[in-house]
């Protein structure tokens, strides 16, 4: 974390922040700001810019305009992006994997990008954490789409991120795999972590989240408290199960 910024204050913001792809905007000026213990579900129709705010949050893609702020300084120009991105981890249906390495090369080589002591340990928690021990050695690309994702999961968590933002991240997992993961989803926020995570099916999320951020058309719509937030205007059925475009 940036230095002087104590714990309980860290947040991770993004400050009037677009994004244009030519002429698409795919974010509208959204402002968000996400501390720890936070449990936010993302939430709205395909092509709402979930996937694109999610991976600005995650300094993997530059806004085309605005900031993103890391303990109050912006990622590009106070020397906090290192920081930033050790504190972050991200997971989305692109796996961010290596086909060709295998399941422990890649969580070596990721550990490896930051620097992580006791890496091999690490590594082994993550193995035992999503059921990959007995495929520790096959290649990526011999994997299953759920596997992948598990894989990906793991990825995500080696460094013990304190912000997990998760795009999608139940696609293609069996229900034995879904309900690791919504228990680890429950665990974190209570540990003094923040979960930032979207899902397609409303019911899921809003079991696991305290707080609503919808999207639509790049715009924010609502940014509040999950229970108190206006799912009819939203365009929102609870119950059923997946979202109204």
């Amino acid at each position: 974390m940036p230095p002087g910024t104590p714990r309980a204050e860290l947040r991770l913001e993004v400050r009037g922040v677009s994004k244009f792809f030519g002429d698409h905007a795919a974010l509208k000026e959204v402002r968000l700001e996400v501390g720890l213990g936070d449990a936010v579900l993302l939430y709205g129709p395909n092509g709402a810019g979930k996937t694109t705010l999610l991976r600005i949050m995650a300094s993997l893609a530059k806004p085309s305009s605005g900031q993103v702020l890391f303990g109050g300084r912006d990622v590009e120009r106070n020397g906090v992006g290192a920081a930033a991105k050790s504190a972050t981890g991200f997971a989305s249906h692109a796996t961010l994997l290596y086909n060709e390495l295998s399941v422990r090369e890649n969580l070596r080589f990721f550990g490896k990008l930051f620097g992580l002591e006791n890496l091999e340990a690490r590594v082994d928690r993550e193995l035992d954490r999503f059921g990959l021990r007995e495929r520790q050695h096959v290649l990526v690309r011999e994997l299953s789409r759920g596997l992948q994702q598990r894989v990906s999961l793991a990825r995500a968590l080696l460094h013990d991120p304190v912000f997990l933002l998760l795009d999608e991240p139940f696609t293609g997992l069996d229900s034995r795999s879904t309900e690791k993961l919504e228990s680890l989803l429950k665990r974190l926020p209570e540990q003094g972590k923040a979960v930032v995570f979207s899902t397609h099916d409303f019911n899921q999320g809003a079991a696991l989240a305290r707080r609503l951020v919808a999207l639509e058309a790049g715009r924010l719509r609502y940014n509040g408290p999950l229970e108190q937030a206006p799912l009819e205007a939203l365009g929102i059925a609870r119950g059923a199960g997946t979202q109204h475009a």
